[in-house]
């Protein structure tokens, strides 16, 4: 399988002005064709960098895919740059000229002498027409090596891809084969305990098998490299059926689903009601959890009330399932404190966490989801609720 690297070249990136969305895109693409990618990289408006990262990506990897840079202004690098690192210079195209100047006078919109820049093209390139905008792309490709320009606009890069690249790259390299993924997830389990009862997983090298941490989530992403599709998910079925053995009813969903989908999934079957109360977060933190069947209500930490107040009525027990977490953060650290009460079943949780200050709520709110989960698949509430349906 080939391999290959992306370069997002934009200042506005590199200052966090947009996000870079392109990459993901690219990343996946990729994926799907059985494109090994190694290295994604990004950079701002400068020709030499642009120039010299294009020479070192393209000793690396075998296609070179580019957004950015290709617009009409002086800081819009790219063609010169991709000229440079194929010692070659650009040449003007009459026929892109005309194309660009038709589109601006369908849109009814004024065209200047600078956007003349983008009928020029890097001489040797394989010319790619733009339907759905202004900038012409590229392809040059020498000795095995291929650099791929794009524009940076979503919407105009995603077109191209798919109707011009990928078809491109499917007759130029042998992309027969494909990579799949697939992330479960975990939560209230530490990364540490996770890596140790998966660790002879992640020695494996097809499928892979990588953990990636988040607060109060572990995820874990099994790729597998295959002739196809089928061949594939079957890989990938056999090491999750070992990773499910190993951590069981920590793992509360795949790929898109949350913690938040998974609790309501289990509401469903509840012929009880349910009340959360939150106490000391943001008032948008639980805004997923909202569900028919669930009574959200919000407190600032000083409307909080004791235990009893909240979740006892006069007889001492509920007919409600209740749960009640309350979130604080000092200089030091987060604390989480969660009380759970249904009838006669009562528990409560505490724990402290010293990470980033701003990923404690984050954590507090997760931590708290993966509590109530666990209380709902608890055998004793669920033996209890099929009783009574």
């Amino acid at each position: 399988m080939p391999t290959a690297e992306l370069i997002a070249i934009g200042t506005e990136l590199l200052l966090g002005e947009i996000s870079d969305t392109n990459t993901q895109y690219l990343a996946r693409q990729l994926r799907d064709c059985g494109i090994d990618l190694y290295r994604s990289t990004t950079v701002g408006d400068n020709l030499q960098r642009i120039t010299s990262l294009m020479q070192e990506s393209l000793e690396r990897a075998e296609i070179v895919i580019t957004t950015g840079g290709l617009g009409p202004t002086v800081d819009d690098p790219t063609r010169d740059a991709a000229a440079l690192a194929f010692n070659t210079s650009n040449e003007f195209h009459p026929e892109l000229w005309e194309q660009i100047r038709q589109r601006f006078l369908k849109r009814a919109m004024n065209i200047s002498e600078n956007n003349k820049k983008q009928a020029y093209i890097p001489i040797g390139a394989h010319v790619i027409e733009n339907p759905v905008g202004t900038a012409p792309s590229f392809i040059l490709s020498q000795n095995g090596k291929t650099l791929v320009c794009l524009p940076g606009v979503p919407r105009e890069m995603e077109f191209l891809m798919q109707n011009a690249v990928i078809p491109w790259l499917k007759e130029h390299y042998p992309l027969a084969g494909t990579i799949k993924a697939r992330v479960i997830h975990i939560g209230a389990v530490s990364e540490s305990k996770v890596d140790e009862l998966v660790a002879d997983l992640e020695e494996m090298t097809n499928p892979s098998v990588g953990l990636l941490a988040k607060p109060g989530i572990v995820d874990i992403r099994i790729t597998a490299k295959a002739e196809s599709d089928e061949i594939a998910d079957e890989m990938i079925d056999n090491i999750e059926s070992l990773v499910r053995e190993r951590l069981g009813d920590d793992i509360y969903g795949v790929d898109a689903e949350t913690l938040c989908s998974s609790i309501h999934r289990l509401v469903e079957k509840m012929p009880a009601s349910i009340k959360v109360t939150t106490c000391g977060f943001s008032p948008e933190s639980f805004a997923e959890l909202s569900h028919k069947k669930i009574n959200l209500e919000t407190l600032a930490l000083p409307q909080y009330q004791t235990k009893e107040s909240l979740a006892n009525d006069e007889t001492g027990f509920t007919k409600t399932i209740q749960f009640i977490c309350v979130y604080e953060s000092t200089p030091e650290m987060a604390k989480l404190n969660i009380q759970f009460n249904y009838k006669n079943h009562h528990e409560s949780f505490a724990r402290e966490y010293m990470g980033a200050p701003g990923l404690r709520e984050e954590w507090a709110k997760n931590f708290s989801l993966s509590f109530m989960r666990r209380q709902l698949i608890s055998k004793d509430l669920l033996e209890e609720n099929h009783d009574q349906s």
